[in-house]
């Protein structure tokens, strides 16, 4: 973990981004510090095939309806 002023990570932004490939880095500015920890590529993703459990999968609209019948169920059984 590293800590360092806006100033000098300004400074140095090139040395900073390539330690947080390993590392944290925070950057101060008064009371607040802020977190410099994700490293991104640009390669494109492979994007998965359909499965069976993306044929099973059921919209929001259907979830909510079933969870309506399941409540009313529950109060009526008391």
């Amino acid at each position: 973990m590293t800590v360092v002023s806006t100033k000098e990570f300004a400074t140095n932004q090139e040395k900073y981004f390539d330690l947080a490939i390993d590392e944290e880095i925070f950057v101060k500015r008064g009371d607040m510090m802020f977190l410099v920890s994700r490293v991104y590529d640009n390669k494109p993703k492979k994007r998965l095939k359909p499965d069976d459990d993306l044929r099973r999968a059921i919209t929001m609209d259907e979830l909510l309806e079933k969870v309506l019948v399941d409540i009313d169920n529950f109060y009526e059984s008391k």
